[in-house]
């Protein structure tokens, strides 16, 4: 096996020292340089799987050798090493395209960690052409798609925190996992959490874990979900629905790298990556006040924002073929297909539930239809919900259309959007919306959304 190769850039002799003997018992190669001049010219005479810089340098910042690595050696990873509580810095040297940051004092066993981590992009050699479209789980053909492919590769690479966009049902956690699998951490635990569906007095010992006797029904330690993801991904999901105290709680942790349990006397360290999502604005929360700006800014370092479907029609086909192949093996059932008609039907619709309210929409046709063929019918799709976004208000009664349909758009949109908010949980749809599960059983059938 190939020795791997380190270049260690900073002025402190002591710190160099200090790097060199640190890789130099895991067995990595090392070349110093004091200076940007003398790392970029490093870089042009040998090749590094690894490059380590300080943040401050005699005739320029670390950020400006991230960038020219970026630029030049774009498949190096290069880390930063920051003064202790300068978030902001770290924060910008990942948006430049940092691997990761580890600050002073260096903690070894954090760069020794970091370091095993930035080895193995050489391992995972992360392609979008060697991935089918299905085993990714991103299925689709249209060029947005196959943007946010690529863009999943290129996150992959990297340790910064990535905050997924996008309307309820587009497929999050699916681009979650994908950045997951195709990184370095894919060997660890993938944990997702709900964060709107943990309860507020629980939430703390649900992320952080408890010691035994530190509340009544601690019977005994318990990990909480950062240990449970040690050296792999944590990812939030619904992470606008945090109460304001946990945000305090969170923030903490990722910018401390450690956790203290409840109870617990000392702070864990942790090796996470935070991955978090919401179909929610969250930019507009934190002008509203409802969510921390700082903790925004912490988990957004890069946003990756999946399109509705509506904005993507022409992979409904493709999705649609995938769900009915997937559904045929889960029944132990030969594959069933449209009718030039039914699929015709489907690339009109709005689809406010988007890629999840596809899959109802089939499973529900599946069950309705004579034989292996699906039919307009069985879509059981309301011809006067055509191509309306979610987000788009009725048209007006009187311009060709008559009161009870204009009500019934009305309604339509209302619990289209409790279903949304609360991730098409019926039972909480219907309190949000004031009614019984019942009633609200019967609207979602007369209106064709059941």
């Amino acid at each position: 096996m190939t020795q791997a190769t380190a270049l260690i850039v900073d002025d402190e002799p002591d710190i160099r020292e200090l790097l060199e003997i640190t890789l130099g018992r895991m067995r990595i190669d090392t070349r110093a340089a004091a200076d940007l001049a003398e790392a970029r010219h490093w870089l042009t005479r040998a090749n590094f799987d690894l490059c380590l810089t300080d943040m401050r340098l005699p005739d320029g910042s670390g950020i400006d050798l991230v960038r020219h690595i970026g630029e030049h050696h774009p498949e190096l990873p290069v880390a930063v090493i920051t003064a202790h509580g300068n978030m902001e810095l770290a924060v910008e040297a990942l948006k430049a395209g940092a691997f990761d940051f580890v600050s002073k004092p260096v903690d070894l066993k954090i760069l020794r960690t970091l370091v095993e981590t930035a080895l193995k992009l050489e391992k995972t050699g992360a392609d979008p052409k060697t991935h089918a479209p299905a085993q990714q789980g991103l299925l689709g053909q249209s060029a947005v798609i196959e943007r946010i492919r690529r863009m999943t590769t290129k996150l992959a690479r990297s340790q910064a925190p990535v905050y997924i966009s996008g309307e309820s049902g587009t497929g999050k956690e699916v681009a979650a996992r994908l950045i997951h699998r195709l990184g370095p951490r894919a060997d660890h635990p993938f944990v997702a959490v709900n964060c709107g569906a943990i309860p507020q007095e629980l939430m703390e010992s649900e992320f952080f874990g408890h010691k035994k006797g530190s509340f009544t029904g601690a019977v005994a330690d318990k990990p909480g979900l950062f240990q449970e993801a040690e050296g792999g991904t944590l990812f939030l999901d619904e992470v606008a629905d945090l109460p304001m105290p946990m945000q305090v709680k969170l923030l903490r942790a990722i910018q401390e790298k450690a956790v203290r349990p409840v109870g617990g006397q000392q702070e864990i360290p942790i090796d996470v990556r935070i991955l978090s999502a919401t179909h929610k604005d969250l930019a507009e929360l934190v002008k509203q006040g409802d969510f921390r700006q700082d903790l925004f800014y912490r988990i957004n370092v890069i946003e990756l924002h999946i399109p509705p479907l509506r904005e993507r029609r022409e992979d409904i086909p493709l999705l649609t073929a995938h769900i009915l192949e997937r559904l045929a093996q889960r029944n132990g059932e030969p594959h069933a297909e449209l009718s030039d008609a039914a699929m015709q039907r489907l690339a009109r619709h709005p689809f406010p539930g988007n890629v999840r309210e596809l899959e109802n929409i089939l499973e529900r046709a599946l069950t309705l239809c004579d034989g292996q063929r699906i039919d307009t019918d069985d879509l059981q799709l309301n011809e006067d919900s055509e191509a309306l976004p979610s987000d788009t208000p009725p048209p007006e009664p009187g311009n060709g259309q008559s009161l009870e349909d204009y009500l019934a758009n009305i309604e339509r949109q209302t619990i289209v959007k409790a279903l949304e908010e609360t991730r098409w949980n019926k039972t909480a749809a219907a309190k949000k919306l004031g009614i019984s599960f019942r009633a609200l059983r019967y609207r979602l059938q007369k209106l064709g959304l059941d």
